[in-house]
């Protein structure tokens, strides 16, 4: 982004682009003030451009070049979902280094997203300086494989209700949890231009079949990932347990660790008038 051109805040009003890598598009969205090393966000399963918090994406863009994108085979992207998150690390490293031109950045994560990106940090740790993990877990971690179980089942009560699969997915059922869904649900209708084209069924199934190889894979060593990391989750998490934030948090050296009470998968997003500063905090210069 050229620093004579406006200065692009709001995620809403984050222009829609392409960037052609080896004959494969990556489509994305940049805002925030033009610097060397960028913020790039790394989104969840199932999860296109339009997936993202606003609340938490200007939070960071006050202060940061913030970059989100679409993996190869969603959203706007070209190409197919890759069978392994190891082939989405190596797709993302491709689109950040010879698609933008990057040779450092910072990386937010959600999700599965996070799966991908300590993917791409223990294959290229000289690539990212700070690391934010929310609602994730390390590879091999115990019980992620039911993920693919547990989705189903939310997918199932929400066509019941007539309700977004997210607030199922993400939040307790209780009357908060229930109230801050749809709080989020409605948030990421927000953008009414330039949206994104929505996630395939099948290659929705391909990411749950990648995320589930993940989760009955041989356990990474996390100890490569010595860059200061800040990692926060609900209490609660069905799809990705709690207790992988916290064995993320022992085996990550230094690693800061938030855990938000009566809160699911989308802990971050239910408290985000807390989390959003300290995100953009933590990932200030």
């Amino acid at each position: 982004m050229s620093t004579t051109e406006p200065v692009i805040t709001s995620y809403a009003a984050a222009p829609a682009k392409t960037v052609i890598v080896g004959g494969d598009t990556f489509a994305y969205r940049e805002l925030g003030p033009a610097e060397k090393v960028p913020v790039v966000f790394f989104v969840h399963l199932a999860g296109t451009l339009d997936n993202w918090d606003p609340r938490i994406i200007d939070a960071v863009a006050k202060t940061r070049h913030v970059i989100t994108f679409d993996q190869l085979g969603v959203g706007a992207s070209s190409g197919r979902v890759p069978d392994t998150l190891e082939e989405a690390a190596a797709d993302a490293h491709r689109f950040i280094t010879k698609g933008l031109g990057y040779d450092t950045i910072d990386i937010f994560s959600f999700s599965m997203g996070g799966m991908i990106a300590q993917d791409l940090v223990v294959a290229h740790p000289e690539l990212v300086r700070k690391l934010v993990l929310t609602g994730t877990g390390p590879r091999g971690g115990k019980d992620m494989d039911k993920v693919v179980g547990v989705t189903y089942w939310d997918i199932f009560r929400s066509v019941i209700t007539r309700s977004d699969p997210k607030e199922f997915l993400f939040f307790n059922r209780d009357t908060a949890g229930k109230q801050a869904g749809k709080a989020f649900v409605e948030r990421l209708k927000e953008r009414t231009r330039d949206r994104d084209k929505p996630m395939s069924n099948a290659s929705f199934s391909r990411q749950l079949k990648a995320i589930q190889r993940y989760g009955r894979s041989a356990p990474s060593d996390l100890s490569v990932i010595t860059q200061p990391t800040l990692i926060a989750n609900g209490d609660n998490d069905r799809m990705v347990p709690s207790v992988l934030s916290e064995d993320l948090h022992r085996r990550i050296t230094g690693s800061e660790l938030i855990i938000y009470p009566n809160s699911g998968h989308g802990g971050v997003f239910q408290y985000w008038e807390k989390f959003a500063p300290v995100a953009a905090k933590f990932l200030s210069n």
